[in-house]
């Protein structure tokens, strides 16, 4: 609904996550780019850069109708809002911005990861079950629940893994 205030996402060209972000700001919008701190190899030394918690994308928090969506794709930089179109945006929800919010703000060592959904396949990278494939049942930030099945017996077996560990299969 146009009439009231969302989270969409934004799709930005590469590196311009901050350009787009300062250009909005500047036009009255209320947008987020989430960064983290990491460090870098220059040469001899290491030195410390600030870099998009998500790269190519940031988050804008409006009630989008025709006019702001033509104002919002006029900054430099902007691939596109996220969704089917102007009027079917991709939202946001809330509580995911309220998450990364608050680990923004921590100063949370974050670090990108991929995408492990519940009920998906994934591999254990390392440790004494490297390579294993199986379903992910539970997920916590130290420990998840893999189940690993054989399907001829229609029997499986649940164990418990350290998450870090897990990867997309």
């Amino acid at each position: 609904m146009p009439d009231e205030r969302r989270w969409h996402a934004i799709w930005t060209r590469s590196n311009a996550e901050q350009m787009v972000h300062d250009q909005l700001i500047a036009k009255g919008f209320e947008a987020f780019l989430p960064t983290v701190e990491v460090w870098s190899r220059k040469g001899a030394g290491r030195r410390r850069s600030i870099l998009p918690m998500f790269p190519g994308y940031l988050f804008l928090h409006h009630a989008v109708d025709k006019s702001s969506y033509v104002e919002i794709l006029k900054s430099r930089g902007i691939v596109r809002l996220l969704g089917e179109r102007w009027d079917r945006l991709a939202v946001v929800p809330g509580t995911e911005i309220q998450a990364i919010r608050k680990v923004a703000a921590a100063g949370c060592a974050a670090q990108p990861h991929p995408f492990i959904k519940l009920g998906r396949r994934v591999r254990i990278t390392r440790g004494p079950l490297s390579g294993v494939e199986g379903i992910l049942l539970t997920f916590k930030p130290d420990k998840g629940l893999l189940v690993l099945s054989i399907e001829l017996l229609q029997r499986s077996v649940a164990v418990e893994v350290d998450c870090t560990l897990v990867a997309a299969a």
